[in-house]
């Protein structure tokens, strides 16, 4: 099926954090309350059709900040060669810089270094994922911030009220084409709104609870589980996702 325009009716809701009364969420429970899913390894097509098997990895990933890429150092140290199909070639240099001296992950023979091709005795995928994994810990510990986040987005912006105060507004939604910057228009597949994608057993916001209290907090995480419990049990049809409703 294709995938829908960005563009729809969407329902937010907006709360103070339980945790800093300067700072008020504003988040898509359309988004949050949709049937997707990550299908990597399960009809993903990947962002560029030339590497269906790489998904969204094929670009390598931006670090969010020095701690981001201090984390990830750490993790990669663990990784063995089972984990690891470029261990080698990692071990020299995994990180690069952009055209704007921005730091990444290094792309190694058209995919993030950490991308285990098919047929790796240790599985395809990213390695550090596969750490997580094997270690027992949750990937939002190993992989770089804008690899777990994915397709989640966080953003942030100051609202001024009339009476000349102003709090930071936290948005949670979906990480739409256009979060990639102009480019994200010419990618060849993309899943957040794409109906291949919203297969999901259980609601984005129960899926990824873990990104979510991260992103977020423990006490804003609850306030939102209530949030998206009371919108699924009055929304209507228009309050869906276009990608998840089930007439398609």
């Amino acid at each position: 099926m294709p995938e829908v325009e960005p563009l729809f009716p969407r329902a937010w809701v907006e709360f103070v954090d339980p945790a800093d009364e300067e700072q008020v969420f504003r988040c898509d429970l359309t988004w949050l309350t949709s049937s997707w899913t990550c299908i990597f390894g399960r009809g993903c097509k990947g962002i560029y059709a030339d590497q269906p098997d790489a998904g969204c990895c094929t670009l390598g990933a931006h670090f969010a900040d020095e701690d981001d890429e201090a984390r990830v150092a750490r993790h990669v140290e663990e990784l063995t060669d089972a984990d690891w199909q470029n261990r080698k070639a990692g071990r020299r240099r995994w990180v690069e810089t952009d055209d704007d001296g921005a730091r990444k992950t290094r792309v190694h023979k058209g995919a993030c270094i950490f991308h285990n091709r098919p047929g790796f005795e240790g599985g395809s995928g990213c390695a550090l994922h596969a750490l997580a994994l094997r270690t027992g810990v949750h990937f939002v510990q190993t992989k770089p911030d804008v690899c777990w986040q994915l397709p989640i987005r966080r953003s942030y912006r100051t609202v001024e009220r009339p009476d000349d105060t102003s709090y930071l507004e936290i948005s949670i939604g979906e990480y739409e084409r256009s979060g990639w910057g102009p480019g994200g228009h010419d990618l060849d597949w993309y899943c957040s709104s794409n109906t291949e994608a919203h297969v999901g057993v259980e609601p984005v916001y129960v899926s990824n609870e873990a990104e979510l209290v991260e992103l977020m907090g423990r006490p804003a995480y609850d306030e939102l589980a209530k949030h998206c419990e009371a919108h699924l049990r009055s929304r209507s049809a228009l309050a869906l996702h276009p990608a998840s409703r089930g007439d398609r």
